[in-house]
């Protein structure tokens, strides 16, 4: 499984590294046409653009860091700084919300001309194509390593390919004649902007908080309990470090087997578990006798959790 994972973090960085690529290379087409046409709607996609592009930098940081092994004093090893990496492209689509709404207030109190209509156009079409590129790339290669916060800004490079278009409603507005068209696209494209920092918020706050798919938890309990010799799934919890799942079950087993046969079962439900639930590394299982020994047992130390 650290092989796994060791190969996960290089599919993720590669993705990183060709993503941050093609849309720096459609921020910038887009900024010399920013200069080209005074457009603050193409602007504020420009800064979105450069700001998505850079929110590769500190998740590349965090799939390096989740390739050092466990230490004495980080016993889980570094895998969840892959969530605060998640925290600062939160921050970063704020910043790039906040400049793209004052670039657009700006423009309102402060009219100014928009020219080459056609090249404007030519940029939205432009963002369009390259943010669905990159959509497309990461949000495969995040779902085949379990990466969240890969998946996640995949599907806010996709937001920003139609937010993209929208700059085609600029142009088309300024050609009718409307000159208040473009700056109010560019604060549509804030909003929409502030829509995808919700999703992207939710996601990274879900697993800081150690949330999970329901369905994964289901499906756990559903393998550990068919697993021969487990009488009873009494306690499941999951937890995402990085792109690895871990896990951590109680089971019960029957209160006549031996230390070595209970130990057998709870590494037999283990090999099932790692078998049967996607991007799953590690299972700590503790086993409990069926019945009302169990109990008894749990009775010195049951006022600890109360």
């Amino acid at each position: 499984m650290i092989d796994g994972a060791l190969e996960a973090s290089k599919r993720g960085m590669r993705a990183l590294w060709i993503s941050f690529a093609a849309l720096t290379v459609t921020a910038l087409a887009q900024a010399v046409l920013v200069g080209v046409t005074g457009s603050v709607a193409l602007l504020g996609d420009t800064l979105h653009n450069f700001a998505d592009a850079l929110t590769a930098v500190p998740l590349a940081i965090a799939f390096v860091l989740g390739r050092r092994a466990a230490s004495r004093r980080f016993t889980y090893g570094l895998g969840r700084t892959e969530d605060l990496a998640g925290l600062v492209v939160v921050l970063v689509i704020a910043a790039s919300a906040g400049l793209a709404a004052w670039e657009a207030v700006d423009r309102l109190a402060h009219p100014r001309p928009v020219t080459n209509l056609g090249w404007l156009a030519v940029a939205g079409v432009v963002g369009f194509a390259g943010n669905e590129l990159v959509a497309r790339y990461r949000i495969k290669v995040g779902r085949q390593i379990g990466s969240a916060a890969l998946v996640a800004d995949g599907l806010h490079a996709r937001t920003d390919g139609f937010t993209s278009l929208a700059v085609l409603l600029s142009a088309g507005g300024i050609a009718a004649g409307w000159s208040w068209a473009d700056p109010v696209v560019g604060l549509a494209i804030t909003l929409a902007i502030v829509s995808v920092l919700w999703g992207a918020a939710r996601e990274v706050f879900g697993r800081l908080l150690d949330g999970v798919d329901p369905e994964l938890v289901h499906l756990t309990e559903q393998v550990a309990a068919e697993t021969p010799g487990v009488g009873a799934v009494q306690t499941v919890r999951l937890r995402w470090v990085g792109h690895a799942l871990h896990a951590e079950l109680d089971i019960a087993v029957d209160a006549q087997l031996n230390v070595v046969e209970a130990h057998d079962i709870a590494h037999e439900t283990e090999h099932r578990l790692l078998h049967a639930v996607p991007r799953l590394s590690h299972a700590n299982i503790h086993t409990n006798p069926l019945g009302p020994q169990g109990q008894l047992a749990h009775r010195r130390t049951s006022h600890h959790h109360e």
